[in-house]
């Protein structure tokens, strides 16, 4: 739960009656508001509306703060153990030459061994704009390059100046 929760607690909860759990899964059944609040303040606890929309609501008695403390630790948790996907930019100008070509997938290949993904992007300058068929062209010969190690987005997209290829490594 993250700080801007909308959670009722304790003095905000003004039901006629509530369902009322104890922090250890122990039921007091059916209470009054106050009394529920009464045993959470004689436990030095709060008092957490859980389920606002059951007949009778659900309150439980808990620390709310310990609470909340142990589900940020958890997401926190979650997060370093997602996998980070990192994107490389390799550019490439449609009058680019054939080594400096073989040196640009020189690069990428070593990219795509440490596991990352890379994206090439033809830069299109003056009337080339208007012919992006010549941008496919050099991603074409990238491509046909990188065949043998990458997964490869084959339908380019042309976005605005750029022609774009996205390469995936091969499992």
């Amino acid at each position: 739960m993250s700080k801007n929760d909308n959670v009722i607690l304790n003095e905000d909860i003004d039901f006629p009656q509530v369902r009322c759990i104890g922090d250890d899964g122990e039921q007091y059944g059916l209470l009054s508001s106050e009394e529920a609040l009464k045993i959470a303040d004689s436990k030095g606890l709060d008092l957490v509306l859980i389920a606002p929309d059951a007949k009778p609501p659900v309150c439980k008695i808990m620390d709310y703060g310990k609470f909340r403390y142990q589900q940020e630790k958890k997401q926190k948790e979650a997060k370093k153990k997602q996998k980070q996907i990192e994107v490389k930019e390799i550019k490439l100008s449609v009058k680019i030459a054939d080594n400096d070509i073989n040196y640009k997938v020189k690069h990428a290949k070593e990219f795509l061994q440490e596991n990352k993904h890379v994206r090439f992007r033809v830069f299109l300058r003056g009337r080339e704009v208007s012919e992006p068929q010549v941008g496919f062209e050099v991603l074409n010969k990238v491509a046909a390059m990188l065949e043998d190690v990458a997964n490869i987005e084959r339908d380019f997209k042309v976005e605005g100046r750029y022609v774009n290829m996205l390469v995936t490594p091969k499992k």
